[in-house]
């Protein structure tokens, strides 16, 4: 694969500027003027998508993913030699790939892999036009990989401009042709499982045939719970199979992606978004997975990637040390702050105290510990937006968690430089992107205004007025009459581009936390409103890859949670299965870390279709659903053999891991549904033997053991009793 970097700016003189009409266009030379020793530009054109909502950066571009762009260039023999392709490639922070493929009249055909990115927003990218192809020549770009290419012009450049002279012509014609599918590619998975595609699509006893008031009705719906959990889980197991083939040889650790960065661990990919939800997966489906290699590879990132005292840096494995030479302050933060925040954070939301939890609170402690940028209110991590407003999650949560003030103090440096200096993110940001690599500023100091409410009601004081102004002016000029939020706003001015972004839940986690502390009306109706479009208006919309697919749906049913909108939930049920459809036969889904989001909001499905209730152990045939309904808990288990285990129920993580006030919402926290408190106990009811015992919130903890001595569905009601 070549990997492209991207060009400087060069001087020329545009000469064709057109829409996409999918004719050809001539350039002669003499509509150039020559200049010794320049590139000189002889065509060039718009790349558009149709659909407005195709921009980024205020730019409308073509995304592979919805088409395919083909240019024919028919030019001179004696400029063949010396052109080339010249993109306005985008980037979002992150690295894209595409597939180039050259043709000439006599058929010979070349396929060039490209990579490009790691940057935000549009850079021109040099494509040489192969020089034993003979005009006239055709290329081909296709969208490969998981973060496809986009583009928002095309150009063809003589690098040469001595060798344009009058007389010389070149013909370019672009067209776009659509790709296969609108949405989301399959990529085999559930025809690789017949047995149990069936099962994930058949309605068995549709619970709709009965009366809303028949608890047979509330039974199947509960059998039907089960069944979409099954697929949840089995996916996620698949998919964590698939990635450990992928790990290195000697260090276990797995790559960042299986394409250009194979040879990488890195902190804030691999580490932050993929291996914490193998772990996770594991604790659920594979506990002795869980204890045994899961557990190594943490012991293993931490003694051979640790940097700077315990921050970790990218490692290598063909060289078995730091990718970079020598370390980057600058980037190891970053890494360390992803690692900590999109990855040992959301384990201990789920886990609690754990090992992964106090690898969390070194690197934090590492982090403010070497906090380079002096700031009127004491040293701050970065002046990275994204990192801060990480650390603005992270610091909340845990000084929350371990009492201690030194979290909450430098979480209020972060929270004086935003809202009390000349950093206020609506009255001070030229954009502010509401999307990823931006938004957490926006949940994060949300998230702080939570805290100090409760542990320092002054500062909540002085936060007040500035969060509202910010909350109020995301509402005014971020949002769409559907509540869907944009991808860039101009706060200032009120500008904003069309592209909506799939982070629109996380900020509206945000948002709604400052309504459960103000009870400010309109903030609530703002998430109810969103919600209620969701089915109707923002339907079948096609997001991206399944990463961008899973933080949109993460953000639905973290709001669900707190405003439980039925049409909502239909169309959660709906996109789960659009997020899953790339997964491959192999476990697999897109190759690259952020197949592990994928998983993450999987589980966070699964734990509402089983109301947070778990089985243990895990096995392949196992469907077990619940159903929350008038004060009780109804619970179907189906089984095709014999099973002995437990049924674990949930607890109030919020109160017994983090020592939460309220149970705010908050990016990757894992929603809870049904929950045991240490003052309750439950009555449960076994219909299959017709009898029902109590067990004390610790049993209900620890697990409720069952024996089950054949094939068939087994059916609970469980009801809460204060002890």
């Amino acid at each position: 694969m070549i990997k492209v970097r991207s060009k400087l700016p060069f001087r020329c003189v545009p000469v064709a500027f057109f829409v996409l009409c999918f004719a050809a266009h001539t350039v002669t030379a003499e509509q150039v003027t020559p200049g010794e020793g320049e590139q000189k530009l002889i065509a060039e054109q718009a790349l558009q998508d149709e659909d407005a909502t195709q921009v980024y950066a205020g730019v409308r571009y073509v995304w592979l993913g919805r088409h395919q762009i083909e240019v024919t260039i028919t030019a001179p023999d004696r400029l063949r030699q010396d052109l080339f392709i010249r993109l306005t490639a985008g980037a979002k922070n992150d690295r894209r790939t595409f597939l180039v493929r050259w043709q000439d009249k006599q058929g010979a055909v070349k396929d060039q892999p490209v990579e490009y990115g790691g940057y935000d927003g549009f850079r021109p990218l040099d494509l040489p036009v192969p020089k034993e192809l003979r005009p006239p020549v055709t290329v081909r770009f296709l969208g490969t990989g998981a973060r496809q290419g986009f583009f928002s012009r095309i150009a063809v450049v003589a690098g040469d401009a001595k060798g344009v002279v009058n007389g010389s012509s070149v013909e370019m014609k672009v067209s776009l042709i659509p790709a296969a599918t609108p949405g989301p590619v399959d990529g085999g998975f559930a025809a690789t499982y017949p047995e149990f595609a069936r099962l994930w699509q058949e309605s068995v006893n549709p619970a709709e045939d009965l009366a809303a008031d028949n608890p047979e009705r509330t039974f199947r719906l509960a059998a039907r719970h089960g069944r979409q959990a099954h697929e949840i889980l089995f996916r996620c197991r698949k998919y964590m199979e698939g990635w450990l083939t992928q790990a290195d040889p000697k260090t276990g650790l797995i790559p960042r992606n299986l394409t250009a960065s194979r040879d990488i661990w890195n902190p804030e990919d691999a580490a932050a978004d993929n291996y914490p939800f193998l772990v996770l997966t594991a604790f659920v489906t594979d506990k002795p997975l869980f204890e045994g290699r899961m557990l190594e590879m943490l012991r293993t990132e931490t003694r051979l990637t640790s940097r700077l005292d315990t921050i970790p840096d990218a490692w290598s494995f063909s060289k078995q040390g730091f990718v970079r030479s020598e370390p980057n302050l600058a980037a190891i933060i970053f890494g360390g702050s992803e690692y900590v925040k999109d990855g040992l954070l959301p384990l201990t939301e789920y886990l609690g105290p754990s090992p992964w939890l106090e690898r969390l609170i070194a690197i934090e402690n590492a982090i403010w510990k070497h906090a380079p940028l002096s700031t009127p209110f004491g040293p701050i991590p970065s002046d990275n937006v994204e990192v801060n407003g990480e650390q603005l999650q992270v610091l909340s949560r845990l000084y929350w968690l371990t009492g201690e003030k030194r979290y909450l103090e430098w979480a209020e440096r972060l929270g004086d430089y935003y809202l009390l200096g000349s950093n206020h993110p609506t009255r001070h940001f030229r954009d502010l992107r509401l999307r990823d690599h931006g938004c957490e500023i926006v949940s994060g100091l949300c998230e702080l205004y939570v805290a100090v409410s409760f542990a320092h009601p002054e500062k909540a004081d002085a936060y007040r007025a500035p969060i509202h102004e910010m909350c109020d002016r995301i509402l005014e000029v971020g949002c769409d009459a559907r509540g869907m939020m944009y991808n860039v706003i101009q706060p200032q001015v009120g500008t904003h581009d069309s592209g909506i972004c799939d982070t629109w839940g996380y900020n509206y986690n945000g948002i709604y936390s400052v309504y459960l502390i103000d009870k400010t009306p309109q903030y609530r109706e703002a998430v109810r409103r969103v919600l209620s479009h969701l089915r109707d208006d923002v339907g079948d919309y096609h997001w991206g890859s399944a990463d961008e697919y899973a933080d949109s749906l993460e953000g639905a049913i973290n709001l669900y949670n707190r405003e439980p909108i039925p049409s909502a939930a239909e169309w959660i049920d709906r996109k789960i299965h659009d997020m899953w459809k790339p997964q491959r036969p192999d476990g697999i889904i897109e190759g690259w870390h952020g197949d592990g989001n994928v998983a993450r909001t999987a589980l966070m499905y699964a734990f509402w279709k089983t109301q947070g209730l778990r089985a243990e152990p895990w096995r392949e045939d196992i469907r077990l659903g619940a159903v929350f309904q008038k004060g009780q808990l109804h619970v179907s288990l189906t089984i095709d053999r014999p099973w002995t285990g437990r049924l674990l129920f949930d607890r109030p993580r919020h109160k017994h891991f983090f020592h939460l006030p309220v149970d705010y919402p908050r990016i990757n926290q894992f929603p809870e549904w049904f929950t045991v408190d240490e003052s309750e106990s439950l009555v449960v009811e076994d219909l299959m033997r017709k009898d029902q015992l109590v067990i004390s919130a610790q049993k209900a903890w620890s697990g409720l053991e069952v024996d089950l001595p054949g094939p068939g569905e087994y059916r609970w009601i469980v009801t809460k009793q204060d002890r």
